[in-house]
């Protein structure tokens, strides 16, 4: 399945989140959405999977906007992991990942073995079938992620949208989940905060910044020192990982500290010279 952005754009009151944003992603590859806190990636995802609707601009899967699709042929052919988890609840792990499967039914069919083949499955790809039998209310942050992870893939979506789905998993498990993810061959759109994750494991980068496409191309192409600075205002160097090959960034962790002291001595200064400032 291929998907399309075209000039989306989206304000909240007088504040423009989205800018004329436009991608795309070709059938069966991962393209990830990165750039800073704030800069528009979970409000673009929620324009593909038709949380809010733009101002103008379309999102569109094969050639058909979102909008015209039924919420049932959305839901099956569209699977969503968001940062956002459901509240409490007594549902077990299996029974969380088999609702996965009610967009494939009909009114008041009944699960079949193959249903629970697939959760099974599921649960066992990311690692969790232990926890099929425990509530869901009562595990940890990233095994809560998992479940919902096993939750899209028993969905069999032919889209995949993924808002930070790495979000409170191990480093271990990072690397599980974007393999996985990596080797289902189905079309993926995912935030991604990393982004040496991003470029270990996405085929095209899009950067977003103030709402706007800043850069888009292979990992490659796009992750510059230059852009890492203009975007997240860091020093960054961009080499090649010693063990994989490759790219990964490298970030001057002092860069933000030695600003702060220059802005302290400067202020100190000003103290002592009676010149005023204000951060």
């Amino acid at each position: 399945m291929r998907l399309d952005v075209r000039g989306v754009s989206w304000s909240v009151d007088d504040t423009r989140v989205l800018a004329d944003v436009a991608l795309s992603c070709a059938a069966g590859t991962l393209v990830g959405l990165v750039g800073p806190n704030g800069s528009g990636k979970s409000s673009l995802l929620r324009c593909i999977y038709r949380m809010i609707r733009p101002d103008s601009g379309t999102a569109s899967v094969d050639g058909r906007d979102v909008w015209d699709l039924t919420p049932r042929i959305l839901a099956r052919e569209l699977g969503v992991v968001l940062q956002e988890r459901p509240g409490e609840t007594a549902f077990t792990v299996r029974e969380i990942v088999l609702m996965a499967r009610g967009p494939h039914k009909k009114l008041l069919e009944r699960d079949t073995a193959a249903d629970h083949a697939l959760v099974a499955s599921s649960l066992q790809r990311v690692g969790i079938e232990s926890l099929s039998e425990r509530r869901f209310d009562t595990l940890s942050g990233g095994e809560k992620q998992r479940v919902l992870i096993a939750r899209a893939l028993a969905q069999t979506p032919k889209l995949l949208v993924l808002d930070e789905p790495t979000t409170n998993l191990d480093l271990g498990h990072q690397l599980q989940v974007l393999e996985l993810i990596r080797g289902l061959g189905v079309t993926t759109i995912a935030a991604l905060h990393d982004l040496n994750l991003a470029a270990a494991y996405c085929d095209r980068l899009f950067v977003l910044n103030r709402g706007s496409i800043k850069a888009h191309g292979t990992p490659l192409e796009v992750l510059t020192a230059k852009l890492i600075e203009d975007v997240y205002g860091v020093r960054a160097a961009v080499g090649r990982h010693p063990l994989t090959g490759k790219i990964h960034v490298f970030v001057d962790g002092n860069h933000r500290e030695r600003e702060s002291d220059v802005l302290r001595s400067a202020f100190a200064l000003g103290a002592r010279s009676g010149i005023k400032g204000s951060r």
